[in-house]
C-alpha cells in the first residue's frame, strides 16, 4: 500500500510537531524527563520521516515493535519520574526490565503467548500511565486543566503501539488495509495533542 499525498502531509506535519516538542517544549524540566521526553519524541520524529521517505513497508522492519515500545516507555517514565515521586526508582527499573524483555522475546524465537504477554503488559502499563496520570493530576488540580491533553495523547498512542505491534506478531486487531489508512492520522493526532497538552498545561 503506498503513501497518499494526504498521508504525506499528515506525516510532515507529525515531524514537525515532534522536532518542535524535542528543540521547545521540553526547557525547564529535571534531568532524566528531558532525557526520556527527547527519546521519545526523537523516536516519533524519526519513525514519521522513514515512514515518509520509505512509505508503509518500513512498517515490515523487526524493528518496528522494539520502536513502536520506546514511545510510550520513555513518555511514561518521564511523566513518572516528573508527578510520581515515590515510584521514580521502581517505575525506572520497570520501564528498562520491560524494554529488555520485548528485545529478548523478539530476538528468541517463541512458539508459545509469552512474546505476545510481556508486549501487552509492556504497552498497557505505559499507555495507563500516560492517559490516566495527566487526567488525574488536572482533575485534582494539581496541573493546569488542558495537561489532561497529554492523556488523550497517550490513549491515541497506546491503541497506535498495540496496532503496530499485534500487526507484527502476526495477530493483527484489525487488518493491515485499516491501520496503514489509519496510522498517519493517528501519529498526527497523538503528537499535537502531546504537544498541546505540555505546552498549555
Amino acid at each position: 500500500m503506498k503513501l497518499s499525498p494526504s498521508d504525506r502531509v499528515l506525516l510532515l506535519l507529525t515531524g514537525i510537531l515532534a522536532g518542535y516538542q524535542v528543540a521547545v517544549g521540553i526547557d525547564g524540566f529535571d534531568t532524566l524527563p528531558i532525557i526520556a521526553y527527547t527519546v521519545g519524541f526523537g523516536v516519533l520524529l524519526v519513525a514519521g520521516l522513514l515512514i515518509f521517505i520509505l512509505g508503509f513497508d518500513v512498517l515490515d522492519s523487526p524493528l518496528v515493535v522494539i520502536v513502536s515500545t520506546i514511545i510510550p516507555l520513555s513518555l511514561a517514565t518521564g511523566l513518572a519520574w516528573q508527578y510520581l515521586a515515590s515510584y521514580r526508582t521502581s517505575y525506572l527499573v520497570f520501564a528498562i526490565v520491560s524494554f529488555l524483555a520485548v528485545i529478548l522475546t523478539r530476538a528468541i524465537p517463541m512458539r508459545n503467548k509469552f512474546p505476545v504477554f510481556v508486549l501487552a503488559v509492556t504497552h498497557g502499563v505505559a499507555g495507563m500511565t500516560i492517559f490516566l496520570l495527566p487526567i488525574i493530576l488536572s482533575i485534582q488540580g494539581k496541573t493546569p486543566p488542558l495537561f489532561a491533553l497529554v492523556g488523550v495523547g497517550g490513549a491515541l498512542i497506546g491503541v497506535g503501539g498495540l496496532l503496530l505491534s499485534f500487526l507484527k506478531t502476526g495477530k493483527p486487531i484489525l487488518s493491515r488495509e485499516i491501520i496503514l489508512k489509519l496510522f498517519p492520522a493517528l501519529l498526527l493526532l497523538t503528537t499535537a495533542f502531546f504537544v498541546a497538552g505540555f505546552k498549555f498545561g
